[in-house]
């Protein structure tokens, strides 16, 4: 498995947008947040940049003809779309029933307990460049070494 560059990029370009992710978080927001090392949502898309490193690798191993770049290719698109798409609304949810939760906290009606709502998951058009970017550089990089 360690020797297959086409499982093998894919996970350094996850590992990089996640660092990269808590770094700028960090710096962002003055504090260090678990979750962002390895939570959804965020900048850059880890999500974009796993697809489009793959998507690279295999275009550079198999060409731009093979099926496997077409499926590769596919399996980008619909990932990314869906990162901004479905997730990033129900990102947005989560923020307006978080504010409702709180809102009815202050008038002293009882909320039900359920688990805590999880706002990074979705991303930004920017936010999926970034990842589709580092994506990209790292299977180039990947496929050099």
């Amino acid at each position: 498995m360690f020797g297959n560059n086409i499982i093998m990029a894919p996970f350094w370009a996850w590992i990089c947008s996640q660092i990269i992710k808590t770094i700028l978080y960090v710096a962002i927001n003055k504090e260090f947040n678990y979750e962002r090392l390895l939570g959804d949502g965020g900048m850059p898309s880890s999500h974009s940049a796993t697809v489009m490193s793959l998507v690279t690798i295999v275009g550079l191993t198999y060409g731009a003809a093979g099926f496997e770049f077409a499926i590769a290719g596919v399996l980008a698109l619909i990932t990314m779309h869906d990162a901004m798409g479905v997730r990033r609304e129900t990102g947005k949810q989560a923020k307006v029933i978080k504010s409702m939760a709180e809102l009815f906290e202050e008038i002293g009606k009882d909320v039900p307990g359920e688990e805590k709502l999880k706002e990074f998951v979705g991303h930004t058009p920017l936010q999926v460049l970034m990842g589709a970017i580092l994506g990209v550089i790292v299977g180039l990089v990947y496929y050099q070494v």
